[in-house]
């Protein structure tokens, strides 16, 4: 069983810079994919990045334009930079693990994935 848990989050002004973590406990887990998703109100959870189990191979979504970079250490940690970070940036942003293949990290769905950590809330003032 793996348990995922986030950190990093917190209030920071527009242009600003946070770098979130997800610590996995659990087996084997450099043979898992992960991936952030981010949730803001009444909108739909929403596709952030992925990568792959040997981190060499990243998957992410159109709105960040190169702000964004997700990494692992290939132990127990993924990490998620946030750069030039905008008010709609705002939301809570969820860790997700797969260990389905070495490909996964191309899904971008977030019912295609089994394991979540509980969320950290970013938010961005303007």
């Amino acid at each position: 069983q793996v348990q995922l848990v986030e950190s990093g989050g917190g209030l920071v002004q527009a242009g600003g810079s946070l770098r979130l973590s997800c610590a996995a406990s659990g087996p084997t887990f450099s043979r898992f994919t992960v991936a952030w998703f981010r949730q803001a109100p009444g909108k739909e959870r929403e596709f952030v990045a992925a990568i792959s189990w040997g981190g060499g191979s990243t998957n992410y979504n159109n709105f960040e334009k190169g702000r964004f970079t997700i990494s692992r250490d290939n132990a127990r940690n993924t990490y998620l930079q946030m750069n030039s970070l905008k008010p709609e940036d705002t939301a809570v942003y969820y860790c997700a693990a797969e260990p389905r293949g070495s490909w996964y990290f191309n899904y971008r769905g977030w019912n295609e994935y089994d394991y979540w950590g509980q969320g950290t809330q970013v938010t961005v003032s303007s």
